[in-house]
């Protein structure tokens, strides 16, 4: 009970903290002390310090022993390799999803991209990256490999703070007609479309990606 209650209080250290990060709360370069994080989360700094392990494995916390612990710059190299392997999961779990898919599948969907489409109406960004995620979630979880949403789970993180400028614009908005594109191939039961448009979706982040190194 001891080793359960540690790893609840570290996912919990884990979530608290990566929001933080993905918010902007604790902006990118900010030095992060585990004893000040403690205090602020309520927990000892036994979880905290795990958690701080574990966004770095992520990318998003980087450390040097003996000197400093601070929130990862954006690294536009370590992001598009990030972003690559994502958009080509999220491919393989549309494409994966589409023969098991069910009419409670593709309402779901629907009813994330009309939740999205609101949240983008209104500027509510924190909104609007929760109904993409669970827009997208709905074939990650049909696909039914644990690999493929492993795997986004491990480097979705990464890729989370360009998600949060793209949408925070107004192109952002073009997701939504995406959406419902990638919904009736679904619903056409059309694999192979499927997978590409949910790539082409996805590669709308690469381009903001390259404005942002310019």
């Amino acid at each position: 009970m001891q080793y359960i209650s540690r790893a609840l209080l570290r996912d919990q250290a884990l979530t608290a903290i990566r929001e933080a990060i993905l918010g902007g709360d604790l902006a990118p370069g900010v030095p992060i002390k585990d004893v000040e994080l403690a205090e602020r989360l309520g927990l000892s700094r036994t979880p905290v310090r795990e958690a701080l392990a574990r966004l770095a494995d992520e990318g998003l916390v980087e450390s040097k022993p003996h000197s400093y612990t601070r929130v990862t710059p954006l690294d536009t190299a370590a992001v598009r390799d990030a972003h690559v392997v994502v958009q080509a999961m999220h491919a393989l779990a549309a494409r994966l999803a589409v023969p098991r898919v069910a009419e409670a599948d593709l309402a779901a969907m629907r009813a994330a991209n009309t939740a999205f489409a609101r949240a983008m109406a209104t500027g509510d960004v924190p909104a609007a990256l929760a109904a993409d995620d669970e827009f997208h979630a709905v074939a990650v979880r049909r696909a039914g490999n644990f690999a493929v949403a492993a795997t986004i789970e491990r480097h979705t993180p990464l890729v989370r703070r360009l998600e949060r400028l793209r949408f925070a614009a107004p192109t952002g908005r073009h997701s939504v007609a995406m959406h419902d594109e990638i919904v009736t191939a679904f619903a056409a039961a059309d694999a192979d479309l499927a997978a590409r448009l949910v790539e082409r979706n996805w590669a709308t982040l690469a381009d903001l990606l390259r404005a942002e190194e310019n």
